[in-house]
């Protein structure tokens, strides 16, 4: 993978400053610029917390324990989409963060908004979803809470899930771990969930049927940190797909990142809908695949383990962490260019988790 070659920033110029928004747009809930925004400006001040890059889930020690926690909301549009629904969609989501710090998960509560006239059928099907994961991924749901709003004041139902999970003695990943020099492993294709929630939502098709890659890594994230390999951090590209994620990490860690677009699993079907309709696979959302930082000495035999795991069969080298242009990504094109590969100022697919 050629990465040598300097690059020169002279010509390149930032993109215009965000606007003010008085009131909340979609792209709030986007996971890019906007969604940081209002994280870093509007609720960490209200909570006495200095602006500051965030991870997938917060660490807290009891004992000699380390504890992960993650909360989060899933308010997917339709409920139900080839591969999953949104009861699945919210447990395995909410492991996943949690698996991202190397914890193991323990225990998971849940929290439904129910929109009047949602029929029960429905509702209970999610709930037997949600139910199934949580034992496929041998964790609880130990507490709950229900509302209801009004008809026409929601899209079925919201669920918030919070989830808890036990940290190895020894184990240290985040974000500000990762390093100049790191390799950078993409565990299988990209795009999937995005591109299935549009297909169903839009009456559009790809040529192949495109299904969720929704899937708790609780069990893959064992496998990789049982490997002795010397992972500095881990990330779930869920909302603004694999750039937001790397780019959380560049600036987090204060690094700059190079990877191969060709080198990028991106099914064809993916593909084909992004240059339909125009959107770039980068930026497209995923629900069962991570991103690891490893020690570069360390990538290849990584790259052994994973893929000898169900769910890390396509995993593959995209690139390396830089001293260089820190806080910046940047991909080498199929054409020996190269691109800037930023994060979404607003929405380019709502309601996909």
């Amino acid at each position: 993978m050629p990465m040598h070659e300097p690059l020169d920033f002279s010509g390149w110029t930032c993109p215009a400053p965000l606007r003010d928004y008085p009131t909340v747009v979609m792209g709030h809930g986007a996971g890019g610029k906007l969604s940081a925004e209002l994280i870093n400006h509007l609720f960490l001040p209200a909570f006495g917390q200095p602006a500051r890059p965030l991870a997938d889930a917060a660490i807290t020690e009891i004992g000699n324990s380390r504890l992960a926690i993650s909360t989060d909301s899933f308010v997917v549009r339709p409920l139900f989409f080839p591969g999953g629904n949104i009861g699945e969609l919210a447990v395995n989501g909410t492991i996943n963060d949690i698996a991202m710090m190397g914890a193991q998960p323990l225990a998971l509560t849940a929290s439904f908004i129910l929109e009047e006239g949602m029929p029960l059928s429905q509702l209970g099907v999610i709930a037997e979803s949600m139910g199934r994961a949580a034992r496929q991924a041998g964790v609880t749901l130990i507490a709950g809470d229900t509302k209801v709003v009004d008809r026409g004041h929601g899209d079925g139902v919201y669920i918030t899930t919070t989830g808890f999970g036990l940290i190895p003695a020894g184990v240290t990943i985040g974000p500000e771990q990762a390093r100049p020099g790191d390799a950078i492993i993409v565990s299988g294709a990209i795009g999937v969930h995005g591109v299935a929630i549009l297909s169903v939502r839009e009456g559009i098709e790809f040529g192949a049927p495109v299904v969720s890659d929704t899937a708790a890594l609780h069990d893959l994230v064992r496998t990789m940190i049982a490997s002795g390999a010397r992972i500095h951090t881990l990330r779930d590209p869920t909302r603004g797909g694999v750039a937001a994620a790397l780019n959380e990490i560049a600036q987090t860690a204060g690094i700059g990142v190079e990877i191969v677009e060709r080198d990028i699993p991106i099914p064809p079907a993916v593909q084909a809908a992004c240059e339909l309709l125009g959107m770039d696979p980068l930026h497209i959302a995923n629900e069962g695949k991570l991103i690891t930082f490893v020690e570069r000495s360390d990538a290849e035999h990584l790259l052994s383990v994973m893929r000898s795991h169900p769910l890390g069969r396509e995993a593959a080298l995209i690139g390396y962490a830089t001293a260089d242009h820190p806080g910046v990504v940047v991909a080498r094109t199929g054409i020996g260019g190269t691109r800037v590969v930023d994060t979404l100022i607003g929405e380019q697919l709502p309601r996909i988790c």
